[in-house]
């Protein structure tokens, strides 16, 4: 059996003296804060390597000019 943790109005307490939070709201906003940060990340790697490719390509053809000059 649980008993609630005084001033906590999500923490109970177990009989082995576990705490459980038992904020489901708290707990769904921070599933999506995680999925939204994780997503923009994701997102920022894939710009990244994005502008990877173009510098990469950028090099090739300034390098491809340069040697067409001589």
């Amino acid at each position: 059996m649980m008993k609630k943790v005084k001033d906590h109005k999500h923490l109970y307490r177990t009989d082995a003296g576990a705490i459980v939070n038992t904020d489901t709201t708290g707990y769904n906003e921070y599933v999506k804060m995680k999925s939204n940060r994780d997503r923009q990340k994701q997102e920022l790697d894939e710009m990244r390597n994005d502008i990877d490719e173009i510098k990469s390509l950028l090099m090739e053809f300034i390098n491809g000019s340069r040697s067409n000059q001589t």
